[in-house]
């Protein structure tokens, strides 16, 4: 009977706003989906990148999120298990497609959260671009929406960036920006670029706050508390950066990294982004 099996998968895409829906049909029958384990390898491609992002499912249908990219090539395959054993009696060959965006007219991206409540986001447009569009930001978390405050413009008054200040996050929700291309001639909006971020991801900490120096038995000690965050304040999820510099020597500097708040402080990092330094520490012999 398994050698009867014919397995082929047929592809769809269905274009979302913010992705694509990608669904595959196999020609087992209702029987043999019953009878057997039926999983779905997917592999896909995005044209700017070279990763691939490989899964095994169990669904028959996968959303991609295209956020800045121009398009991918997928291709999928069906495998056929006994339930009872998970041995491989059957798979498929694989079925490929390629999918093409409209024109992405915006690259790079880039998103910082500063003084817990400061937020900013700058993007390049690319020479293509049509001159009679404009660039709009506004981004979501959980059901809210948010439009930008004050906008970042190039010497075409395009909008670049988008700076915005008094905003509050939940460290743990993610952000879902959104820059909506608007037809000028008719106030039309021709496309929606989305992308997401963690608001914890992409926050520059503060530098260390309550520094201090002490002297125990000739051996200096700094201590410091960890600055207010928009995350965790627990201790486990920072780490710091001391440079030491002796007075003496002319280009004499020591870094070392530190995981508590005992040690020669003057930076930490967290995520992504390095902190200011902290005020320097003065030890005289």
């Amino acid at each position: 009977r398994e050698d009867e099996l014919r397995l082929h998968n047929e592809l769809q895409v269905i274009k979302k706003e913010s992705q694509v829906i990608l669904c595959w049909n196999n020609n087992l029958t209702k029987e043999e989906t019953e009878k057997y384990s039926v999983k779905y390898i997917l592999s896909y491609t995005f044209f700017d990148t070279f990763q691939e992002r490989k899964e095994r499912l169990q669904e028959n249908k996968k959303r991609i999120r295209l956020e800045l990219h121009t398009g991918f090539k997928a291709k999928v395959k069906t495998q056929v298990f006994v339930k009872e054993t998970e041995d491989l009696i059957k798979e498929s060959g694989w079925t490929e497609c390629t999918y093409r965006s409209p024109p992405v007219y915006i690259q790079n991206l880039s998103c910082i959260i500063y003084n817990i409540s400061f937020f900013n986001c700058t993007w390049h447009i690319k020479a293509e671009d049509p001159a009679d569009v404009q660039y709009f930001f506004s981004y979501r978390q959980t059901e809210e929406y948010f439009e930008c405050q004050q906008y970042i413009k190039n010497a075409r008054n395009k909008n670049i960036g988008c700076h915005m200040k008094d905003v509050s996050f939940q460290p743990l929700r993610k952000i879902i920006l959104n820059i909506s291309v608007v037809d000028l001639r008719n106030n039309s909006r021709r496309l929606s670029y989305y992308k997401g971020f963690t608001p914890q991801k992409i926050e520059k900490l503060n530098p260390p706050i309550n520094v201090s120096v002490s002297l125990e038995n000739r051996s200096v000690k700094l201590h410091w508390k960890p600055p207010p965050t928009i995350g965790s304040g627990e201790k486990k999820c920072f780490k710091y950066q001391v440079k030491i510099t002796d007075s003496k020597e002319k280009n004499g500097s020591l870094l070392l990294d530190c995981k508590d708040t005992m040690c020669f402080a003057r930076k930490m990092l967290a995520n992504t982004y390095w902190a200011d330094s902290s005020l320097p520490c003065l030890i005289w012999n």
